[in-house]
């Protein structure tokens, strides 16, 4: 009889053994983390989710982990942390975005790094990294994004890097390196924009040749033809030339005449450049493609191709003599003499504005009649469209895709506001621009043509770029555009994922309904019908008060004023769970004092009220 119970103290034993390993194997990622939380200074409380008891990381803010609860990204950019890294990161073997850029983290860039072998992106610019670059870097095989610049950092750029044939996009500028920039593999593809302010760096990848390498070879000059004839037959030749250029002027009037006659009357004739003037160069991982090429891929812009109409032109789908698939937009916009320079500027900076929530623009084309942009092709066209252009046998978009469309939407514009240098302000942000890859990621699109479109005065905005029934008030009024301008176009994005209509619509008048999609949702929230909001294709598939939290997001990011509109950064911290409850809060408290100003009497002329402030504030609040 004492055998029985022998038996199960050992089973019980090894049952405990098999528990704690396990335990501590789920915990790992997590101690590594609050290794972390435990080394930086967190002055706005970003990592006070950070619970160790926890068994796993997967529940803290900024944590993301995949569906075996392993950490896969770490989302902490702009967070005001301080203090240095540790070498327990390089235990989250599986992570595949690390986001530290824009803080205040300092000491050197721990060699462990090169053991998360699944880095997509590592991201650790706009810091106070001291030391060098470590070799082990070299070690990420699958790296396509390595930005380190606005550090720092001393010391040569290690050959090591070279190695990594994914890289895609590399910034190490504004550092304090040193030597030979190294040009062989995957480095032969950048250039010295990804280098510059480093004073102490020489070579091909920058401005600056080494010391005892022979200087940087000069273009060829220019040799004119030197005539042949003597100087009696050139004063001969001068005389019949006049006469020559006499008859010609006569007969040229007509044909400039008529030249200037066609100008008036622009026809879609496409001009490509000669073989000279049109070398494919590589900026980065930007390709020149030729007129030709795009010619070829989209059958001469056939209109079978076109796969949307914007305010910057035309877009084609294209395929590639390499069989992928394309979208070609062309810009429609009349060119001014002598901008071919500063278009090639502007679309490299754009170039370098990587995140995965960001159309990647894969190369352009440039001639003295076209510019062309050619960007990768979403199969799952926009938001838009999978909202109100869907097919029969398409189904709607669930409630979960639509938060993700939304976090990762402002993810992007945030990078675009805080993280590109100059800020990019997009200008037309709305749901036909938010474009769905294989996974209904969010991709933002269109970013940065404002800019593009206007780069005859690259300083002052003046034309209005938009769409009705997204563009905020104050920029419609004066023609000033800024980062708040886009926030008030997402939050209205925002509202058409909850609702799926459009965010301008006459046909809402044949019930008596308001035509912008603001001040509908505003008359049904006064009326507490919120699920009248909510579109009809999801049925009942959605969380109550995750649409709640949703809409107090739009309210606050279309406010009338736009110093009361969230940051998009705000906004990310927001959908993450951080901060929305403080902010909606302190939203109430002003809009009641608001709305007690509007219950006094007004002035005769006093008829001009913001859309903003006629809304409760106990709407999203109180039964219903």
């Amino acid at each position: 009889m004492a055998a029985v119970p022998l038996r199960w103290w050992w089973a019980a034993a090894l049952l405990s053994v098999v528990l704690g390993v396990s335990r501590v194997v789920a915990n790992t990622e997590g101690d590594a983390l609050y290794s972390l939380r435990q080394s930086l200074k967190d002055t706005n409380n970003v990592l006070q989710s950070w619970d160790p008891t926890l068994v796993n990381p997967c529940t803290w803010f900024h944590v993301t982990c995949n569906t075996d609860n392993s950490v896969i990204r770490l989302d902490l950019g702009n967070a005001q942390l301080s203090g240095p890294l540790v070498p327990q990161l390089g235990q989250l073997k599986n992570m595949q975005y690390l986001e530290l850029y824009s803080n205040n983290i300092s000491g050197p860039i721990p060699p462990e790094l090169g053991n998360l072998t699944n880095l997509v992106s590592l991201d650790l610019y706009l810091n106070n990294f001291t030391g060098g670059i470590p070799d082990t870097l070299g070690q990420l095989s699958k790296l396509r994004f390595l930005r380190l610049n606005n550090n720092s950092l001393t010391g040569q750029i290690p050959k090591t890097l070279t190695s990594i044939t994914t890289l895609q996009v590399l910034d190490l500028s504004n550092n304090n390196l040193s030597g030979e920039v190294p040009s062989t593999g995957s480095f032969s593809l950048f250039t010295p924009i990804s280098f510059a302010n480093n004073p102490n760096l020489c070579g091909p990848g920058t401005t600056k040749p080494c010391p005892g390498a022979p200087p940087f070879s000069p273009p060829p000059p220019y040799n004119p033809p030197t005539p042949t004839s003597s100087k009696g037959a050139s004063s001969t030749g001068a005389i019949a030339g006049g006469a020559a250029a006499g008859a010609a002027l006569l007969f040229a009037i007509p044909a400039i005449a008529f030249a200037l006659w066609r100008r008036r009357k622009p026809e879609e004739h496409f001009f490509d450049v000669p073989a000279e003037e049109d070398p494919e160069v590589h900026l980065g991982q930007l390709k020149r493609f030729s007129l030709r090429e795009l010619q070829v891929a989209t059958d001469s812009f056939s209109n079978r191709n076109v796969l949307g109409r914007g305010g910057f032109g035309k877009v084609y789908k294209g395929r590639l003599t390499d069989g992928s698939l394309v979208a070609v937009k062309r810009l429609k916009e009349e060119r001014t003499p002598g901008g071919e320079l500063q278009f090639q500027t502007e679309v490299e900076l754009i170039s370098m504005a990587v995140h995965r929530n960001l159309l990647r623009l894969r190369g352009f084309c440039m001639t003295p009649t076209e510019r062309l942009l050619v960007y990768p092709y979403m199969a799952n066209g926009s938001v838009a469209s999978r909202l109100r252009e869907r097919g029969p046998n398409d189904p709607p978009l669930e409630w979960e895709t639509r938060a993700r469309i939304a976090l990762g939407s402002a993810r992007g514009l945030s990078y675009l506001h805080d993280h590109c240098d100059p800020k990019i302000i997009h200008r037309d942000v709305k749901a036909a621009n938010i474009l769905l890859d294989e996974s209904f990621e969010a991709v933002v699109g269109d970013f940065g043509l404002a800019k593009l479109m206007d780069y005859k005065d690259t300083h002052v905005t003046t034309a209005v770029r938009g769409t009705i029934g997204h563009i905020a008030p104050e920029y419609l009024s004066t023609g000033k555009s800024s980062e708040k301008t886009d926030v008030f176009g997402y939050g209205i994005m925002l509202l058409e994922l909850i609702t799926g209509q459009r965010a301008f619509d006459l046909a809402r008048l044949a019930n008596d309904d308001d035509v912008m999609l603001l001040d509908w949702v505003k008359g049904l929230l006064k009326e507490r019908k919120l699920e009248q909001l909510v579109d009809p294709d999801l049925q009942s598939g959605y969380e109550e008060h995750e649409v709640e939290a949703l809409i107090q997001v739009a309210l606050l990011c279309t406010q009338g004023s736009p110093m009361e509109r969230p940051k998009m950064s705000e906004v990310v911290r927001m959908l993450e769970g951080d901060g929305l409850a403080e902010r909606w809060e302190e939203w109430q408290k002003v809009e009641v004092i608001r709305q007690e100003a509007e219950r006094a009497p007004r002035q005769p002329n006093d008829w001009i009220v913001d859309s903003t402030y006629n809304l409760n504030a106990v709407e999203l609040s109180g039964p219903r």
